[in-house]
C-alpha cells in the first residue's frame, strides 16, 4: 500500500463525520426558545417569523414590511413585534410593542361582543395566568408578563378568537 493510501481512508471518514446531522433543518427566524423552569416543553408553538408581514397585515407599513411577525393558530391575527425579543425585564428603556393586526372579519362583528381585545396568558408547564386587554381592539399595545418562558395567549375580540404563543426572555 502506497503511502498516500494510508491516509485516504482516514481522511475520508473525517469528512463524511462533517458532513452529518443528528437534527433536522435549523431556521434562523426563530431565536433559542426558553421554556419555563421545570415545565419540561420543549418550546413554544408559534414561530417568529422574520419576513414580510401577511399581505392584508400591511396597512399603513411601506416596502415588504418585513419585522418579526407570529401569526394566530387559526390565521386571523397577526403580532407585529416592535419590541422583539419580547422581554420581562427592558434596562435600556425600550417596551414590548406588539402591533395586533387583525384579518378583515368575513361577517360583521358580534355587537354583544366587547371590541377589546382580551387577552388570557397562561405560562407553559405551570398554573400562572394573568390577563390584559388592548382597548378598543386590536392595535398598539405594550404587553408585558410577569416572568420569562413561554406564554399561550388566548385571544378575544369581537366575537373573533385566535391563540398565540410568544417567548419573554428574562432580561
Amino acid at each position: 500500500m502506497g503511502p498516500w493510501k494510508r491516509f485516504l481512508l482516514p481522511a475520508s471518514v473525517i469528512l463524511l463525520a462533517g458532513c452529518t446531522t443528528t437534527g433536522g433543518p435549523t431556521s434562523a427566524a426563530s431565536p433559542p426558545v426558553p421554556t419555563a423552569a421545570g415545565s419540561g416543553a420543549a418550546g413554544c408553538g408559534s414561530r417568529v417569523e422574520t419576513g414580510p408581514l401577511p399581505e392584508w397585515a400591511r396597512t399603513g407599513f411601506s416596502g415588504d414590511a418585513r419585522m418579526p411577525h407570529v401569526m394566530g393558530e387559526n390565521g386571523d391575527i397577526v403580532a407585529a413585534l416592535f419590541g422583539h425579543p419580547l422581554r420581562v425585564t427592558r434596562e435600556d428603556g425600550s417596551s414590548n410593542k406588539i402591533l395586533w393586526v387583525s384579518r378583515a372579519a368575513g361577517t360583521s362583528p358580534d355587537p354583544a361582543s366587547s371590541p377589546a381585545l382580551e387577552i388570557t396568558a397562561t405560562l407553559d408547564g405551570t398554573d400562572t395566568r394573568v390577563s390584559r386587554e388592548v382597548a378598543g381592539g386590536p392595535g398598539p399595545s405594550i404587553i408585558d408578563l410577569p416572568q420569562a418562558g413561554c406564554w399561550h395567549l388566548e385571544l378575544r375580540w369581537s366575537g373573533r378568537t385566535d391563540t398565540v404563543d410568544l417567548v419573554y426572555a428574562p432580561e
